[in-house]
């Protein structure tokens, strides 16, 4: 009983969390978006109590670990189409078409349990911008070419680009979320291509966060 009240306590603050979250960011988020990122929320809290869809699963860390962390690339997306590579349960594609409803957002995972969750996401919260594929993303082909293709499941950056380099625009951009350095080898970049690097400052979280896009 103690363990469950302290939980139901710890969810109480979401709200306040993610508003004082999101200032700090200096991103403005209607309210009415806010209670959708709090509902995603409240879904991946449900669905990982039987499926295991992310390794954070206390609710005291979940605010700024999935919500504000996937937020934290918004202001560098450029659109009007986004592919999630390696979505997971979602992150950080469902965020950002939540805050971005003229973004156009392609989620893409190989891990069928996974795929039925955002599915079933994308239904509760009635995103019309998002769809879902189960698969592997080097067997995409399709038509539509994407602004921006990110990631933070990727653990290395030029195997992500390899994979995906059919997909993107001419003018199109890699976004990779990063924990930590990583070793860059601009000589498997595509030719001119340029590196940004942007850290990240996610309210709540310690460890380094890093954003390298490729333009």
């Amino acid at each position: 009983m103690k363990y469950g009240h302290k939980r139901n306590e710890a969810i109480a603050q979401w709200p306040l969390q993610l508003t004082e979250g999101l200032a700090q960011m200096g991103l403005e988020i209607p309210v009415e978006q806010q209670a959708l990122l709090l509902d995603y929320l409240a879904l991946i809290d449900k669905w990982n109590k039987v499926y295991n869809l992310t390794a954070v699963r206390n609710p005291e860390e979940m605010v700024s670990r999935q919500l504000l962390d996937s937020l934290s690339i918004a202001p560098h997306i450029k659109g009007p189409e986004l592919l999630d590579v390696g979505c997971g349960a979602g992150l950080p594609g469902i965020p950002l078409a939540i805050v971005h409803p003229e973004l156009r957002v392609t989620l893409i995972d190989s891990n069928g349990k996974k795929t039925r969750f955002v599915q079933q996401a994308i239904a509760e919260l009635k995103l019309t911008n998002a769809n879902v594929i189960q698969g592997r993303v080097e067997d995409l082909t399709q038509d539509e070419h994407f602004g921006t293709i990110t990631s933070r499941a990727f653990a290395d950056l030029h195997l992500m680009i390899r994979l995906t380099k059919h997909l993107l625009k001419p003018n199109g951009q890699w976004a990779a979320m990063k924990s930590g350095i990583e070793e860059l080898d601009e000589t498997q970049l595509p030719e001119g291509k340029q590196v940004a690097i942007h850290e990240l400052h996610v309210p709540g979280e310690n460890a380094a966060r890093r954003l390298l896009v490729i333009t």
